[in-house]
């Protein structure tokens, strides 16, 4: 089967799209416990990793990413399966794309890889061509899988994005979309990346590094500071947008993380979200199909498709 990436591009021009939630959260309501690889499960429990995309599909999901946030060589290493690395990833893409309903995505989840770059001194320990080697690999496992586009996500700094970004679209010519970790600064009312970049900055270098598709996900924030993400992001691009937020804070109950945001207390911030420019919407930690169908509700009711 051919990739839908244009498909998927065409389609923003006209409508808002509805991402899925949380693969994290399912795994371990799933039984994955902690200190054990989620891709991993991608070989020992399919059966799950499927369900949980159909679970998404089912709820409204227009596309979904595959189980490989942590799928690069040098994420793998911490569990001595970095030698699976491509394999891996081929089998999160054939996963999703087997319970994929016709005119629906599949994005190629690629997260960061915990390393700094060896030009962060003192701290760096990896030089930019390994980073790229890295995501090109995934990139290419994902791809072999039958990803339609990339969705790089949660980076703390447009250094290791940047890379990634190159990486996925030279490597295979696949639309990308990228998204960054924000921390609200609450003493001075701001949102900044880990390392002190502003949305409007963030969004401004994504972009010029190739990214199809821009954006916020996950963040101590929730969906509260997503709209401001939006709108300032908005400032400093004319394109796509996406925001996929965590179900607010995440609170240790009996042992175990739990998000304060239900799915109604959820889906009632996403009006100022669409309302602050977003394309595509979805949901981060704490979410769940429950979630994804109350925001699906809120797109359908606002956005039908625009002429």
């Amino acid at each position: 089967m051919e990739p839908k990436g244009k498909e998927f591009l065409e389609r923003l021009k006209s409508e808002v799209l509805v991402f899925d939630g949380a693969m994290g959260t399912m795994l371990f309501e799933a039984g994955l416990t902690e200190g054990a690889s989620p891709e991993l499960w991608n070989e020992i429990r399919p059966d799950v990793i499927r369900s949980i995309h159909k679970a998404y599909f089912d709820a409204g999901s227009d596309l979904v990413e595959t189980n490989s946030f942590g799928g690069t060589r040098l994420k793998l290493a911490a569990y001595n399966l970095e030698d699976k690395a491509r394999e891996l990833n081929r089998l999160a893409a054939q996963h999703a794309r087997s319970v994929c309903p016709p005119g629906k995505f599949v994005a190629g989840s690629i997260g960061p890889t915990g390393h700094l770059p060896d030009t962060f001194e003192p701290l760096g320990d990896i030089s930019e061509e390994e980073f790229y080697e890295n995501f090109q690999e995934q990139a290419q496992g994902l791809a072999e899988g039958g990803v339609d586009l990339f969705a790089i996500e949660t980076m703390m700094y447009p250094e290791e994005a940047v890379v990634a970004i190159r990486a996925a679209k030279e490597s295979t010519g696949l639309p990308v979309m990228c998204s960054m970790f924000f921390q609200w600064e609450k003493n001075q009312n701001r949102d900044r990346t880990m390392w002190g970049t502003s949305p409007e900055r963030a969004a401004k270098i994504l972009v010029e590094a190739g990214a199809d598709v821009v954006g916020c996900n996950c963040g101590d924030g929730g969906p509260e500071r997503a709209a401001g993400i939006m709108q300032a992001m908005r400032k400093a691009t004319k394109g796509m947008l996406i925001a996929y937020p965590n179900a607010g804070l995440p609170r240790i109950q009996a042992g175990r993380t739990t998000y304060d945001l239900s799915p109604d207390e959820m889906a009632a911030r996403y009006p100022a979200i669409l309302d602050a420019g977003a394309n595509i919407v979805g949901a981060c930690c704490g979410s769940t199909p429950a979630h994804i169908a109350r925001v699906a509700e809120v797109v359908r009711k606002r956005h039908a498709p625009r002429s």
